[in-house]
């Protein structure tokens, strides 16, 4: 390994780090205005009012409804499960991933609600809203819940799966996470930079998890046989 390379926790750190400048700049930016959208805002939320034809609709409320409830803790849960059986040292060895997860989405979505209540936005205007919705609106819930349980997925793939399996399942998922984002904004429910701050908060807390989980399991250590001795791509 190259001595001036930069580590892949070191790495994820400065994703974290950029990421959370971004999303401060974005919450600073959008409590200066008092919520006062952004004329990009308000014209991507006058598009979504006339162009819902029933179809697209159904399905938009179908993917957005898999950012809330059950679905992302169910996702959490999975991830856990995943890998402790993985890892399989014990009753504790199978439980403690799964603690682990949902502890980390539980933390997440706490830290949210604080950061939702400082910048108290508004939503938009109630008359063009296509789906329920509730509270304020900065940053977007179901965009960052669902980021979130995409990417202890995400995780448990890592550590489980083959490379090549890992990276289609990375995809598959980030699918996801961006389609949940996007409903938001195409039912009305949210402004644009509400889904923007919803992503750039969600990777935040995952890349700062990934520099972590990269320092926890380096692959300069010995693994055990099968997936999970894949490196990190």
């Amino acid at each position: 390994m190259n001595p001036g390379a930069v580590s892949l926790p070191t790495r994820w750190v400065l994703v974290s780090a950029l990421s959370a400048a971004l999303f401060g700049l974005l919450a600073l930016l959008v409590t200066a205005r008092h919520g006062t959208p952004w004329a990009l805002d308000r014209s991507l939320y006058l598009w979504s009012v006339r162009h819902r034809p029933p179809v697209l609709l159904a399905v938009a409320r179908a993917i957005t409804a898999t950012g809330t409830g059950p679905v992302p803790y169910l996702c959490a849960v999975t991830a856990g499960l995943v890998v402790g059986v993985g890892v399989g040292r014990g009753a504790w060895g199978r439980l403690s991933p799964v603690a682990g997860a949902l502890g980390f989405l539980l933390l997440v979505q706490g830290m949210r609600y604080a950061v939702l209540f400082a910048v108290s936005r508004p939503r938009p205007p109630a008359g063009g809203w296509a789906a329920h919705a509730h509270g304020f609106a900065f940053p977007s819930g179901h965009t960052s819940t669902s980021a979130t349980a995409a990417g202890l997925l995400a995780w448990a793939l890592w550590r489980t799966a083959t490379p090549a399996a890992a990276r289609a399942g990375w995809c598959v998922l980030a699918c996801w996470a961006v389609a949940v984002g996007l409903t938001r904004g195409y039912l009305g429910v949210h402004w644009l930079s509400d889904v923007l701050g919803g992503w750039l908060y969600a990777l935040t807390w995952l890349a700062a998890a990934t520099a972590w989980a990269a320092r926890t399991y380096r692959t300069d250590r010995p693994a055990p046989p099968g997936p999970r001795s894949s490196t990190v791509p």
